[in-house]
């Protein structure tokens, strides 16, 4: 029997089908990471945690829902999403982008430091551009580019049409070079 560090998604998802909770337990250690980054992203700020506890329980709770020929990733962060979206929501405004620096990107000791500096505030400058897009455009260029999910992932996080993704990707990825333009080239 494998570790259950070495057992790949589905073993993990068939080993918490049949009661097998440590199996769970690594799922949500693989995850855990992505599954806080991708609610700090969307919006949920000081509340990821909360957050994503929420989702890996949903999670846990409607797995025998799971399509098993489906890639387990897309499916928690769409959880994930639906989570952070109802917070906000409950919260009586639109989502608020709540980015660290640290969950980005990781400043190494600078051998240059005006050039660290320089790259620092061209972050900081890129990420308030980010935070003022449209909620749409935002989501999408999070998922894209911050998240490293594909076209598809993105649709089927955001539960939206594989067009929509692109189109709003499109748009974001244009306003931010309009906002920001070639001062992050």
């Amino acid at each position: 029997m494998k570790s259950d560090s070495f057992m790949d998604d589905d073993e993990a998802i068939g080993r918490s089908l049949a009661g097998d909770l440590s199996a769970y337990e690594a799922l949500v250690a693989r995850y855990s990471a992505l599954a806080h980054r991708t609610a700090a992203m969307l919006g949920a700020g000081d509340e990821a945690e909360d957050v994503v506890q929420e989702a890996f329980v949903k999670a846990f709770r409607h797995l025998s829902t799971f399509r098993r020929d489906a890639p387990f990733r897309p499916w928690l962060l769409r959880i994930v999403a639906n989570e952070t979206h109802n917070l906000t929501r409950s919260r009586g405004r639109r989502s608020e982008l709540a980015v660290r620096l640290s969950a980005t990107a990781e400043i190494k000791a600078p051998d240059d430091p005006e050039g660290s500096a320089v790259a620092t505030d061209r972050r900081a400058r890129l990420l308030e551009a980010v935070r003022h897009l449209p909620e749409r455009e935002r989501q999408a260029v999070v998922c894209r580019y911050f998240l490293q999910l594909t076209e598809a992932e993105t649709a089927q996080v955001l539960d939206w049409p594989l067009g929509t993704v692109k189109s709003s990707t499109h748009r974001g990825l244009a306003r931010l070079r309009e906002e920001v333009g070639n001062e992050l080239a």
